[in-house]
């Protein structure tokens, strides 16, 4: 894609997720009283702009490349009946499968400390919305898609299977983190909401809810919260820089007190 046709998605991604959360979130706030342009918003603008512009194309790339190895491992005849499948049993596989794979994956993110220098950037932010969600660093991305992604690669489901799930994980990455409440009833049982990934946002390390599209493994392992109200503050108990440059540094600075890992997850 060439470097104007980069910029002009870019500028109409921000648009499109404009037009969707911002009405949302004046409609239905978690926090009322939140602004637009609240502390922070330029930092969050500059991950986002960096996903867009620099970093998504490189995971990608990985991934792709990732893919194309697994394609010489895997025996054709393994992948041929899965993805002979039906395009709804194939997406529901993949969801249930990747939802397993990153609940682990991320209880892991933050308990293990060289995984948390890198999470723990996303965890920075002290402000919840639709921009916030694009705060992470791009090794935490590469690892967090990995994760998704790989029970789809290791089964074969072919690529438009998860080229559409890729999409729509990503839109609901933005809106769990998005200034919205809008309480699900028994259904939040089933399917994650902002009300559940808030919490998990807590300040607190270990708040629980690690899990993504629905929170069936906080349940079973004992890790699901969810109170009738939002958490008092956001954000990580460690120094961190406010900068976009300083938060792209900071996980190769020297180990912190609190930074070394723990064998119980």
């Amino acid at each position: 894609m060439s470097i104007p046709m980069l910029i002009l998605v870019t500028g109409l991604s921000f648009l499109f997720l404009c037009l969707v959360f911002w009405p949302l979130e004046a409609a239905f706030p978690a926090k009322p009283g939140q602004r637009f342009f609240r502390p922070a918003w330029g930092t969050d603008l500059c991950f986002f702009l960096g996903q867009y512009l620099l970093w998504s194309g490189a995971v990608l790339w990985l991934l792709s490349h990732f893919g194309i190895w697994l394609d010489t491992v895997i025996p054709a005849g393994f992948r041929a009946p899965v993805a002979a499948q039906p395009w709804w049993a194939q997406a529901c596989e993949t969801i249930v499968l990747s939802d397993v794979c990153i609940y682990w994956g991320h209880r892991l993110q933050h308990r293990a400390g060289f995984l948390w220098r890198f999470h723990s950037i996303h965890h920075s932010a002290e402000h919840l919305d639709w921009l916030a969600a694009h705060r992470e660093h791009p090794i935490d991305t590469i690892y967090t898609m990995g994760l998704i992604n790989l029970p789809p690669f290791l089964l074969g489901f072919p690529l438009s299977t998860l080229a559409g799930l890729i999409a729509f994980r990503g839109i609901w990455a933005i809106y769990i983190h998005s200034n919205v409440r809008l309480p699900l009833g028994p259904l939040r049982m089933l399917i994650g909401a902002p009300e559940l990934h808030h919490w998990h946002h807590d300040r607190d390390r270990r708040a629980g809810n690690y899990a993504n599209i629905s929170p069936l493994m906080d349940l079973l392992f004992g890790t699901y919260r969810c109170p009738d109200h939002e958490p008092a503050a956001f954000g990580i108990d460690e120094p961190i820089a406010r900068s976009y440059l300083g938060q792209m540094l900071h996980p190769f600075r020297r180990k912190q007190d609190g930074d070394s890992s723990e064998s119980r997850v």
